[in-house]
Parts: C-alpha cells; sequence; structure tokens
C-alpha cells in the first residue's frame, strides 16, 4: 500500500495555512521491531491489577516504546520532538513542510498527520464568596451541600465511602495553591497526591498557571470547613498539566494522549477530563466518537480499563451546540449540566446527540458550583465542574464493588440516574443516585404517578396524586428519585417525555412544570407507527407504543 499523508478530508481546503503556519504533525511508524518491554518494572502496581481485572495481556504490544533508532532518525529531521505515543506508535512533531516530505520518505514512516485544534475550557465564570464558611449566610451553605447531597452523596460519606483505594487522574491547564490551599490540606497531610506532571513544560511542577484544574480538583475532592465539596475526599490523584491557555489560543491532543499513557502507567482507575476539542479542526459532523484523536486516545484509555469521565461542553447556545471531542467517544461517560436553581438542563450545556447518532451526555450533574480558587473559593459555572462531581462519584461507587471493571462501572452509574431508564439528549439519563450502589433499602414496586388515555388521535398522559404521609417515613422507594420538588410540599415538579423512533433515536423530547397542570395531551396525528411515547414522572416510567 502506497503511504500517504493522513489527513480528513476537509482539512484539503486549508492545507496553505497548515503547511505555511502550524508546521505540527504525527508521524506514525509502521511497528515496533527489534524492542524489549518489561511490564513488571514498568507499571505501576494499581496498572497491572487493572489490567489482570479485565484480562488484559500485560505484554500488549501497544504498551511497548518505540524503537530508538526510529525516534532517532526522526529527531534528526524533524525540528522539535514534542511527544511520544506508545498506544498509537506516533511521535508529534514540529517540522517545516520540506522536513515533512523527509520524514515521509523514511522506510518505517507509515502516514504523516497535521495537528491543529482548538481546547475549549469547559468553564464560563466565577465569583468571588468569603473565604470561610463561618461568613457564609444559611443559603449558601445549603448550596454547597447539595452539590453532593442532589446525588445522594451523603449516604455515601454515611457509609464511609470516599474514593478510598481509587485512584483518579486529573487533565486540566494548572493547579496552583493545591499544594497550599487548606481545601486539599487533607490530601496532601495523606500524601495523597500520587505523581504530577506538566505535559506542556516537561516537568514535574503543575501547581502554577490556570486556576481551572484547581477549581475542578475540589468538585472531586474538595472540603471546605468539614463540608465535602466533592465526593471522593479520600482518593488519591494523578495531577496533569495537559492544557496551555494563557499565551496561547491553540492547545494540542498530543498533551491528553501523552497524560493518557502516563495515567495508564501509573494506575489511574479513573480519568477526569473537563476538556473538550472543538473547532479550527473539526466540524460538528466530526462529533461521532472516531474522527478526532483525543477521541481515539480516550478510547484506548477505556480499553486499558480506565473509566474516562468527560465535560459535555458549554455550546448549548452557541452555534456549534453539541457536545465536544472527547465527550463524543461511546467509551467516555459524558457530562451534561444541571442548574442548581431548576434541577433541569442549565441553558449553556451542549446537547446530544452525537454526528452519528449515539445518546449522549450519558449522565448530568449541578454546572453551577462552589470551587477553590487561588485564594478562598467562589462560585463557578460549566460543564468543567458536573465532570468532577461525577468522577468523584464514580470513584464512591466503585469502592463499593472493586471487582467492576470500568464499563460495567459506567453502565451502573447510568441506570444510576435519577431519570432511568428515560433518557433524553439534555440530560442523558439524569443525576446519578448513590443508593443505586448501596442498596441500602428493599426494592419496592413504584407506584404509579400517572396513566396513559387515548381518545381518537390524542394521546393524554394524566397524573396520579396521591398522599405521602400514607407511608411510612422509612420507605422512600416512591420518591427516591424525584429530584425536583415545589418548596411547600413533595409534589414533584417535572415530567419528562420523549418520542422515540423505531431505530432508538429520539425524534423529540420535552420537560413539563406539572405543577399547576394534571395533564398534558399529544397530538398523535402527525407520528408513525412503531415510534415510542417514553415518560417518566416522580419515579414512575412508562411507555405507550404507536401503532396505525
Amino acid at each position: 500500500m502506497s503511504k500517504k499523508i493522513a489527513i480528513l478530508c476537509f482539512l484539503l481546503t486549508f492545507m496553505p495555512f497548515f503547511l505555511s503556519a502550524q508546521h505540527k504533525y504525527w508521524v506514525f511508524l509502521t511497528d515496533k521491531d527489534g524492542v524489549d518491554f518489561d511490564p513488571i518494572s514498568y507499571f505501576d502496581i494499581k496498572a497491572i491489577e487493572r489490567r489482570l481485572l479485565h484480562n488484559i495481556p500485560l505484554n500488549d504490544i501497544t504498551d511497548y516504546p518505540l524503537n530508538k533508532q526510529y525516534v532517532k532518525a526522526v529527531k534528526e529531521i524533524a525540528d522539535t520532538l514534542l511527544q511520544q505515543s506508545r498506544w498509537f506508535n506516533a511521535l508529534a512533531v514540529y517540522a517545516s513542510p520540506e522536513a515533512a516530505d523527509k520524514l515521509l520518505d523514511l522506510p518505517f514512516v507509515d502516514s504523516i498527520s497535521p495537528i491543529n485544534s482548538r481546547l475549549q475550557l469547559a468553564s464560563i465564570e466565577h465569583n468571588e464568596v468569603p473565604e470561610g464558611a463561618s461568613e457564609m449566610n444559611p443559603q449558601q451553605l445549603a448550596f454547597l451541600k447539595n452539590q453532593t447531597t442532589h446525588m445522594n452523596g451523603n449516604l455515601f460519606h454515611e457509609h464511609n465511602i470516599t474514593g478510598e483505594g481509587v485512584r483518579i487522574a486529573v487533565f486540566d491547564a494548572g493547579f496552583p495553591s493545591v499544594d497550599t490551599h487548606e481545601a486539599f490540606a487533607h490530601i496532601r497531610d495523606n500524601k495523597r497526591i500520587i505523581k504530577t506532571w506538566d505535559f506542556v513544560r516537561n516537568r514535574e511542577n503543575v501547581y502554577r498557571h490556570s486556576v481551572h484544574g484547581t477549581s475542578v480538583l475540589s468538585c472531586i475532592a474538595g472540603i471546605y470547613n468539614e463540608i465535602p465539596m466533592g465526593l471522593a475526599t479520600n482518593a488519591e490523584f494523578l495531577l496533569a498539566r495537559t492544557e496551555m491557555v494563557l499565551r496561547e489560543p491553540f492547545s494540542e491532543e498530543e498533551n491528553w494522549l501523552a497524560a493518557a499513557e502516563w495515567a495508564d502507567k501509573n494506575g489511574a482507575h479513573i480519568i477526569n477530563s473537563s476538556l473538550g476539542y472543538l473547532y479550527h479542526r473539526y466540524f460538528p459532523d466530526n462529533m461521532d466518537g472516531r474522527s478526532s484523536l483525543v477521541a481515539q486516545a480516550a478510547h484506548m484509555a477505556a480499553r486499558k480499563g480506565i473509566l474516562v469521565v468527560n465535560a459535555a461542553g458549554n455550546e448549548g447556545q452557541s452555534q456549534w451546540k453539541i457536545i465536544g471531542t472527547p465527550a463524543d467517544a461511546d467509551s467516555v461517560l459524558s457530562i451534561g449540566g444541571i442548574n442548581p436553581d431548576t434541577d433541569y438542563k442549565i441553558n449553556f450545556s451542549s446537547f446530544g446527540p452525537t454526528a452519528d447518532g449515539r445518546m449522549k451526555p450519558n449522565v448530568s450533574a449541578y454546572a453551577k458550583t462552589l470551587v477553590a480558587q487561588r485564594k478562598g473559593t467562589g462560585i463557578s459555572f460549566g460543564t468543567s465542574f458536573s465532570s468532577p462531581l461525577v468522577a468523584g462519584f464514580a470513584a464512591c461507587a466503585l469502592q463499593t464493588n472493586k471487582n467492576l471493571t470500568n464499563m460495567q462501572l459506567f453502565r451502573a452509574i447510568e441506570k444510576s440516574g435519577h431519570l432511568y431508564p428515560y433518557f433524553d439528549y439534555a440530560h442523558g439519563y439524569g443525576i446519578p443516585q448513590a443508593d443505586y450502589f448501596l442498596k441500602s433499602s428493599p426494592e419496592h414496586e413504584t407506584r404509579a404517578t400517572f396513566d396513559f388515555q387515548l381518545v381518537d388521535n390524542e394521546l393524554t398522559i394524566k397524573t396520579i396524586t396521591w398522599d405521602y404521609s400514607e407511608f411510612e417515613k422509612s420507605d422512600t422507594q416512591y420518591n427516591k428519585k424525584s429530584i425536583s420538588q415545589s418548596e411547600n410540599n413533595n409534589t414533584p415538579r417535572y415530567l419528562y417525555y420523549n418520542i422515540q423512533n423505531p431505530d432508538g433515536s429520539l425524534n423529540e423530547y420535552f420537560l413539563i412544570d406539572m405543577l399547576d397542570s394534571k395533564s398534558i395531551s399529544i397530538n398523535l396525528e402527525n407520528l408513525s407507527a412503531g415510534q415510542i411515547v417514553n415518560v417518566i414522572y416522580n419515579g414512575y416510567y412508562d411507555t405507550f407504543h404507536i401503532k396505525k
């Protein structure tokens, strides 16, 4: 097969720009002939345990290092060697167009691909609040507590489930003050930051640059005056600075890939990535979980047994609209944003589905949170903070059963969603709930909260009201999945329904505020046989199959 420069077709239009201005390439090699590898000395013990649990060979060729002679030859031609990828047998380099042609002529070079992508941190803004919890008013304290209790995370802590023994890698743009901030004192004191690496500057110190990573980490494991900001307060951490966003608008996927390989080597069970790649290399049609290098890297991390948790993005109000990559990958747990003031999708959270029609996001969490800043705390907005809230939740869920594989954990988190088995392209399966993993109460049949009435071509969904006082306090099955309630009583407000096509995709979906209504009607005239109306209200789920 003849060699070629491997470039996405749409890039051809912009080739002059890439070759004259960017000069950054992936160089893919043909083989790893003659390379030796000792997995026992290379991998952290947690990485070996993870491979054994997932039946992954310790001697997999994708883990072998690159051929040193090949690397040397590439380095002699290229201007700068940036990163090496064991998984993809590739090198990221700076090179002139003439040098790229010479590299392509090397017998062990399979293909060359230009690198040009733009990072989007999945955060919007933040506002400072008082540093001391004693200065917070009751409303602010309640907001902080709800940050974890909206996932029933208090149940995890009541059972002493705090992510202990679980190792989480956090990829971000910097972690200033994590080495001094009081919110992370418990992590430092217990030596739970296992390793750090700055992939931008190739050094260990990550405690500088963008505060974004500091805020993200606080949503996984921070403690604010004895109140948890995230659920995995006793987890272990690998902190990777993968992005440079303050001085340079372009930040590349090769650092994400390098960090993923590093996290794998150092025993990560979970990766949290509150990052996304959108413009300048990709179009919305490329958000198919396969087109981007970073999606392929995330998929490979999942193949290695790591649960990858990624923010869906904040493009819901922009022309882009849909989730970015690597949140588009089918093996990535993509997290949408919930507005804590309404308990449904926050306006900026990106929508699914993927370009190839798969459901995204998978689940959702609050996208307005109290986070650690360089000094003190602040209120921040973005799915950047939804993602680490779920990453911390995932660490606690994994602690309840260390024998879960990453994809078993992935599916279990989906099933724990307060809307499951209902889903839509705004909320996924809803907000994960801790009681799913604790099984702390016996299963009960959920009492119907609505019924279907069909008259001619009109389907009416009529709610059924019942008195909560007739149930014992210990019996919470009937309303345990109801997150949204009115202020003065236990009456659930929101009814969700969608129109599902025979292929599983959604034709449309709705959220209806039922506070002042007892029923809604759907005209079936424009619907087709085989479509399904899926409805969930106060934890009760039912379907209506359209037959014509």
